[in-house]
């Protein structure tokens, strides 16, 4: 016979209800007893019977995480430690693509209002077009992203900051031809807008002029393509500052194909610190940031908004900061 409720309170030494609280993951459990809770469930193999739980209370135990891409890096690290999160609170994941396309949204709000799923965390890319509608009842989610409201909780990294942190490094380190991939003042991307912006703060402050290669596909090959186009028309510059790690990797294999060294000859950065980018030859120079933090502090919020839907609108801004690899060096100029 399956086990019971009972059998793994029973076994473990606690009530039925501490094994439901760590089953369903909404109420804090001690590490102690929760590690006795998992162990019991774990001999017991107890498997949770979730039709009979929803009809309980309401839920599937379901969230779903929503983002652009799912073959980028990027996002394969933050629905890496989305899934560990859930997994750890008894709570299954399941993964959507967007395709950067707002009718996806729309589709994942119908099922989390039709209660299909308990929850979502949703990576929004367009500005103007976004699933969210002011003055309608919202279903629990947490954005994630640069996507700017104020009346859903989010989750962020400040790219205004950090794409100007970026560019006054490389101003510091001598460059003065700096050409941004991926954004540009026409951007639909909200990502691509909020860096074009940073980037063109500091070379205005350095009174220096912004050079923006625009690219709405932000993949690699994309990133060669718009590159190597810019180097066959155009004086090799300082510094390519790409919005994101993966259009730097396409940078590099358009600068390298056509004879040039990085760092020798032109600088390279890109964003996001995906785990790869410490392993180019050389080393990429990114602008970092904790996706761990990222995704646990999306969770929580999102498990939060599921106990209280009354809870005001909150913003989460992770910090970032620098990281110098083997792709920047201090520009010598005579």
């Amino acid at each position: 016979m399956r086990a019971t409720v009972k059998d793994v309170a029973r076994r473990a030494g606690v009530s039925p209800k501490t094994v439901s609280n760590v089953v369903n993951g909404l109420v804090p459990v001690s590490p102690a007893t929760r590690k006795r809770v998992e162990l019991a469930l774990q001999e017991l193999e107890y498997v949770p019977n979730l039709s009979a739980r929803g009809l309980r209370n309401g839920r599937s135990g379901l969230i779903a995480l929503a983002l652009p891409k799912l073959e980028t890096a990027y996002s394969a690290e933050i629905a890496h430690h989305v899934v560990e999160f859930a997994h750890e609170a008894g709570w299954s994941v399941q993964l959507e693509e967007t395709g950067m396309e707002p009718v996806r949204e729309h589709e994942l709000f119908v099922k989390a209002r039709a209660h299909q799923i308990d929850g979502l965390i949703l990576n929004p890319v367009v500005l103007e077009a976004s699933a969210l509608e002011r003055g309608v009842t919202l279903p629990p989610v947490v954005l994630i992203g640069e996507v700017e409201q104020e009346i859903a909780d989010r989750v962020a990294v400040d790219s205004v900051a950090a794409a100007r942190d970026m560019t006054r490094f490389l101003i510091e380190r001598g460059h003065r031809q700096i050409v941004s991939v991926g954004g540009g003042e026409r951007s639909v991307s909200a990502a691509g807008h909020l860096r074009g912006i940073g980037y063109r703060e500091a070379m205005a402050e350095a009174g220096l002029p912004a050079r923006e290669i625009e690219e709405a596909d932000w993949a690699p090959a994309a990133a060669a393509r718009v590159v190597g186009a810019y180097l066959d028309s155009n004086p090799l510059p300082d510094a390519f500052f790409c919005f994101t790690d993966g259009m730097a990797m396409g940078a590099l294999s358009a600068i390298t194909a056509r004879g040039h060294r990085v760092p020798q000859d032109v600088a390279l950065a890109g964003f996001d610190d995906i785990d790869a980018a410490q392993f180019l030859g050389p080393g990429l120079t990114t602008v970092s940031f904790d996706k761990r933090e990222f995704a646990g502090r999306a969770f929580t919020m999102l498990v939060e908004r599921m106990q209280d839907r009354d809870l005001e609108p909150r913003l989460v801004v992770v910090g970032h900061r620098i990281v110098e690899r083997g792709t920047t060096r201090v520009a010598v100029r005579t």
